[in-house]
């Protein structure tokens, strides 16, 4: 089992906006702090810069304004593949690398950032356990051997090899079918109580965000609209747009933003 870290970083976005070269305003004036240790969703139709804003983070794509600080730190004045090695990012397209085995594509990172053989081999074994993937099984596996779910696992496991302090997710359960995405709901929200990351997870799937946020934050045409707990988010929608978008058996919803996963 994977030993608890107490607390993840902050994160906080000060009028952060992003303009493609085509004048299109993906992200317009965005102000947000995400406290240490937070589940976040960002939740939002398909086009609404969820995608653009978290990216933000990591300097996948670069802000043309506003500031991204990470525990108080403007993420500009870091080196951006350095950056990257320390937060951990998982996406829809899990990536695996096909040649490298389940062990080696977890171990990217920790080789990158020189970690000796030893202290990489117990990282890998933990992550795998902590995944619910029976290390001495799936050690040697290759990607080609993995379901859909296993490959999303592994990535999950990669993305947090380094032990980073964020964990950005990006729709990472929408290619997989119904009864596994619920097993990775579970099994993303076990594994933010053991190890305390700030977790900031995109989605257009209100049920998936009311399952596991913390916080949930909705946007529309590149703003923020509305954050909150998920039951305030039920309970006292903040105009015709998000009562719309939560509205569909607003009752039912209410009871599964109120119960807590199962451990």
């Amino acid at each position: 089992m994977a030993e608890r870290r107490t607390g993840g970083a902050r994160v906080e976005l000060d009028g952060v906006g992003v303009q493609y070269p085509n004048g299109t305003l993906a992200v317009r004036d965005v102000t947000l702090a995400i406290d240490g240790g937070t589940f976040a969703v960002l939740l939002g139709p398909s086009g609404c810069g969820k995608s653009t804003l978290v990216r933000t983070i990591n300097r996948m794509i670069e802000p043309t304004s506003g500031t991204v600080r990470i525990d108080g730190g403007d993420v500009r004045a870091r080196d951006a593949t350095l950056l990257r090695r320390e937060i951990g990012y998982v996406i829809q397209a899990v990536g695996l690398f096909p040649h490298y085995t389940v062990a080696e594509n977890v171990a990217v990172v920790p080789t990158l950032l020189g970690w000796d053989r030893a202290r990489i081999a117990r990282r890998v074994d933990e992550l795998l356990g902590l995944v619910s993937l029976e290390p001495a099984r799936y050690r040697a596996r290759k990607p080609r051997e993995l379901s859909g779910g296993e490959a999303q696992r592994v990535g999950v496991a990669r993305a947090l090899a380094a032990e980073p302090r964020v964990l950005l997710m990006d729709e990472p359960f929408a290619a997989v079918d119904a009864i596994v995405r619920r097993a990775l709901q579970d099994e993303i929200a076990r594994v933010h109580r053991e190890i305390g990351t700030t977790i900031v997870f995109v989605t257009h799937d209100v049920d998936e965000a009311l399952r596991l946020a913390d916080r949930v934050v909705v946007m529309n045409a590149g703003r923020v609209v509305q954050t909150g707990q998920p039951a305030e988010i039920l309970a006292r929608p903040a105009g015709d747009f998000v009562r719309s978008l939560v509205g569909v058996d607003t009752e039912t919803r209410r009871l599964v933003a109120e119960r807590p996963l199962l451990s």
